[in-house]
Order: C-alpha cells, then sequence, then structure tokens
C-alpha cells in the first residue's frame, strides 16, 4: 500500500517510536508508522530527544518516498526554516558565493553569505573546512583568513546535517600540484634526471617527505628507516650511513612518479645514496 504523499509534500504526524531512526505516524494514515526521520535529520541547533519524543507532534517535509512507495523519509529542518532549507537546496555544485568571515573556530570557518536567509543558529550559513582553506599549510587559520575579510568561495555541497553551504576557498586559487605536474611534463615526464632543491618537512618510518615546490611535497621511500631521539632520520647498509638528515635539510631530489588523481609526488634521492643533508 502507497504512502499516499510524494517529495516535497508538507506532512504532520506523531512520533511512534525512536530506535536510531524517528519513525512518524503521519495524520491520515493511522494504520502503521509510515515516515522516517533518519538520524542527521534532526531540526538544527536543536535536541532529537525533546523534539523527537514518543507523542511528540511534528512537521516534516518528504524527501523522499521508498521506491515500494511504502516508507517516506521526512526532514524536520527542512519545514522548521523553509526559506533557509530552499536557498541552500536550489545551489548548485562549482557555483561561486560571496560573503564575509563572521567567525573561525578550530574547527573551520564561518561566512554570512552575501545571498540567502540569516542561520538560525550559527554565525553564518557558509562554512569552510580547513582543509578547503588553501593549498599550502598552514598552522593558525588566521594566518589565510580574518574576520571580517570579503571572500569568493566555490560552493561543494549542502550539508543537511547543519543548516550550511559547505564551501571551498581554495578552488578559487590556482592549485600548485597540477602547475608542478605540468612543469614536469614540461621537463620530459617522469623519471627524467632533473634535480630539484627541496627542503625536507617530515621524518617517518616509510620514508622523508620533501617540499619540492610552494604547495607541494613529496616522498623519498627509504626503507627501514629510524627516527631517532635527536629527530634525525639514519638508515644504515651494512657499517655505511645512506641517508642522514633532520627537519629543515636542503636536499636534492629527482621526480620518480607524479599521480594526479591521487595528488602524490614520488621521489628519490640524486644520487646513488645520500649524505648528510646539511
Amino acid at each position: 500500500m502507497s504512502v499516499g504523499v510524494r517529495a516535497g509534500d508538507l506532512v504532520e504526524g506523531v512520533v511512534a517510536s525512536v530506535d536510531g531512526s524517528a519513525w512518524v505516524t503521519l495524520d491520515g494514515f493511522p494504520a502503521r508508522p509510515v515516515g522516517e526521520i533518519g538520524p542527521l535529520d534532526t531540526p538544527w541547533g536543536r535536541g532529537r530527544a525533546t523534539d523527537l519524543a514518543v507523542g511528540q507532534r511534528i512537521r516534516a517535509v518528504v524527501m523522499a518516498v521508498g521506491p515500494d512507495g511504502e516508507r517516506a523519509s521526512l526532514s524536520p529542518a527542512a519545514a522548521a526554516y523553509p526559506e533557509l532549507w530552499a536557498f541552500l537546496s536550489g545551489l548548485r555544485p562549482d557555483c561561486r558565493l560571496t560573503g564575509t568571515v563572521a567567525s573561525i573556530e578550530p574547527y573551520g570557518v564561518f561566512v554570512a553569505l552575501d545571498e540567502g536567509p540569516a542561520h538560525p543558529v550559527f554565525p553564518g550559513v557558509g562554512f569552510i573546512t580547513y582543509p578547503e582553506l588553501c593549498w599550502t599549510r598552514f598552522e593558525s587559520a588566521s594566518e589565510v583568513v580574518r574576520v571580517g575579510q570579503r571572500v569568493t568561495c566555490v560552493f561543494l555541497q549542502f550539508d543537511t546535517w547543519n543548516g550550511e553551504a559547505r564551501l571551498s576557498l581554495r578552488a578559487t586559487l590556482p592549485d600548485p600540484f597540477l602547475a608542478f605536474a605540468d612543469a614536469v611534463d614540461a621537463a620530459g615526464g617522469e623519471g627524467r634526471a632533473v634535480t630539484l632543491r627541496g627542503q625536507v618537512t617530515k621524518l617517518t618510518p616509510i620514508g622523508v617527505f620533501v617540499r619540492v615546490a610552494d604547495g607541494v611535497e613529496g616522498l623519498v621511500p627509504v626503507e627501514g628507516a629510524e627516527v631517532s631521539e635527536a629527530g634525525h632520520v639514519v638508515v644504515r647498509d651494512r657499517v655505511d650511513v645512506v641517508v642522514d638528515v633532520v627537519v629543515g635539510d636542503e636536499v636534492d631530489v629527482v621526480v620518480a612518479r607524479v599521480s594526479r588523481e591521487g595528488r602524490r609526488v614520488l621521489l628519490a634521492w640524486a644520487g646513488a645514496a645520500a649524505g648528510s643533508g646539511r
């Protein structure tokens, strides 16, 4: 038997049970609960314990109807903030949005958008996670943006859990990895003995990371590497020291492989073996 509703319909009902999802007996369909509110569909800034308690009346928008026609996925948030939901639902990936940096938090940056309604809970409807701020490493988001700064970002997706427009600032900037890959191709491709001078940025048991361009780091695989208490990475071939470098050393490397899809650069020492990088 079909639930008799369609995507986009505004419905009301009573919460019948909660078991991860909340199941709702819709008005006009008293035989059994046919509406489902998923674990991530709590109204923004409110709690499931009170808003979705058994016996609670709710209003929600039908987001989808199951292929068998017997279950309707509901969103109370869409009904609670219809203007905001309509605005966010109408955005398309890769469109550009402008706004002002409203707040810098340990988990990301809020942006008050020029278009659309305000958020009922957060400082801005736009939100940039730290990886989407820029292509290069940084210690603090304040190195990249400041409160009050005007920004233009690329829209990534509608975060229905928080009622946010997930944004990318770095997508508006030149990608240093692609520029580096193009330069490698122009120099003759992978494996060509083109020596690069780079700075050691990280030492790990799998090898040495070297910054070969702004925003681009590559890995020199080192089998059997050991990071000492003094911060050196040392590899010994019998009794000879093959590698002895520390973070900050300048070293010579060549490009062994560039993976555009995986955004990885594999390097090799410029010589058959590397002595001290200092």
